[in-house]
């Protein structure tokens, strides 16, 4: 598969300095990133999010799904106590609520928008009746290899591994990565490892030389990559000689 790269960011300042680039597929966020945006976690305001991205040239938008979207009582309410609510029904419960707002999050820009859901039981369980739907899913909050198989065999297009944070667990995050990608390759599914919490350029390559092909990588990495000092010096050497300086 051929390189792809996703602009990690919700802030439209930075979407507008790099979609026009050429560089990236498309744009992922998440609540997290809509915060430190001082975006709202809105459905209004993703919709105008969804719809700057696309005018600056995204082909892909990657919205994470939360249970706040016509979240209605728990699946007991009324009934029995919140002690005997079963694990089960609790399961069930939060895969409604993230169909609710997939389906919506999906409908801002049918097959433009990426459905983001953790890969959770419930996540589970919503992102098989959004792909049923013709609805593209990626799940996040990946941290262990099997789970990566998990998404193969429900048909997702991406699924996001943490680099960075699996290394904060004390953990070798580049070797867990290529025995994902492995996994992959090993049972010939499509799907791709949308590697995340990349935070050095230097990881990037690394990876790639693993056979890993597609990133989100933030605004601020992406500048780090066109940082190179002996290039920017070689660069001026050619202007200087072009001049006859």
């Amino acid at each position: 598969m051929a390189l792809r790269l996703l602009l990690d960011s919700a802030d439209p300042a930075a979407w507008a300095e790099w979609l026009p680039s050429g560089l990236f597929h498309g744009v992922t966020t998440n609540p997290t990133l809509l915060r430190r945006a001082g975006q709202p976690c809105r459905l209004d305001n993703l919709a105008v999010l969804t719809d700057r991205a696309l005018a600056l040239g995204a082909r892909e938008v990657h919205l994470q799904a939360w249970s706040g979207i016509g979240a209605g009582p728990g699946p007991a309410a009324g009934q029995a106590s919140t002690a005997q609510v079963t694990e089960a029904q609790a399961e069930g419960a939060q895969a409604e609520r993230y169909l609710v707002c997939g389906r919506a999050l999906a409908a801002l820009a049918p097959r433009r928008v990426w459905v983001k859901l953790p890969i959770t039981r419930a996540g589970a369980l919503a992102a098989r009746q959004l792909l049923e739907e013709a609805i593209p899913i990626t799940f996040t909050a990946c941290f262990e290899p099997a789970q990566v198989l998990l998404a193969a065999a429900l048909g997702a297009d991406y699924i996001a591994p943490y680099l960075g944070r699996i290394g904060d667990l004390g953990r070798d995050g580049h070797a867990e990565l290529a025995a994902m990608q492995r996994c992959v390759a090993g049972v010939g599914s499509p799907l791709r490892l949308l590697v995340a919490s990349l935070r050095r350029q230097e990881d990037l390559a690394r990876l790639a030389a693993e056979g890993l092909d597609t990133f989100t990588i933030s605004p601020q990495i992406a500048a780090e990559l066109f940082a190179s000092p002996v290039t920017r010096a070689a660069a001026e050497q050619f202007e200087r000689d072009a001049l006859g300086d």
